[in-house]
């Protein structure tokens, strides 16, 4: 595939919930509509249920590049946990630029769209460059694993929360 994305109606919530309105959904059918001759794995729209656990990471590992889309407006530095799945996985993170994730990562690492006409140009066109798509999906994958992992980010919520100086500056605070 080429395209994965899944939204649901709470985290790790069963199934979705009836007559549930979501934003999200609008927005990639728009944009299933503007990008022809490419294949999307979508799941939670259109009474397509979610998918949780070994059935996500097993379908993820499937796609080539994955929208990290949120519920909402965009908020700066925002992101669910999808972030992490998605360029974990080595797909290309396709992510709303007002997300203020450039200041992390450049157009060598993410692929960061302006609205839904950009992102269907972007995603058409890494659809046709299959060794761009791998290297903006290896580098991404390399800094989110460098600068995001688990021990830097609890140390300095630690660091923080006690007040205790950094000697070393994160990614974050450059």
């Amino acid at each position: 595939m080429d395209v994965f994305f899944a939204l649901s109606h709470g985290v790790h919530r069963g199934i979705l919930k009836s007559g549930k309105y979501d934003d999200r959904a609008i927005f990639v059918k728009k944009l299933i509509s503007l990008t022809n001759n490419v294949k999307y794995d979508i799941y939670g729209i259109d009474k397509v249920q979610p998918i949780w656990a070994d059935h996500y990471f097993k379908t993820i590992s499937n796609s080539k590049m994955g929208l990290n889309l949120s519920r909402g407006e965009p908020i700066k530095y925002y992101s669910s946990d999808r972030i992490t799945q998605i360029i974990g996985n080595g797909l290309v993170t396709l992510i709303d630029e007002k997300t203020g994730y450039r200041d992390f990562f450049n157009d060598k690492e993410m692929v960061f769209y302006k609205n839904v006409n950009d992102l269907a140009e972007k995603i058409t066109k890494l659809s046709q460059d299959e060794r761009l798509r791998r290297k903006i999906g290896k580098k991404g994958r390399e800094k989110y694993l460098k600068f995001f992992n688990s021990t830097l980010v609890a140390d300095f919520i630690i660091k923080k929360t006690f007040d205790i100086k950094n000697k070393i500056k994160f990614a974050w605070e450059r």
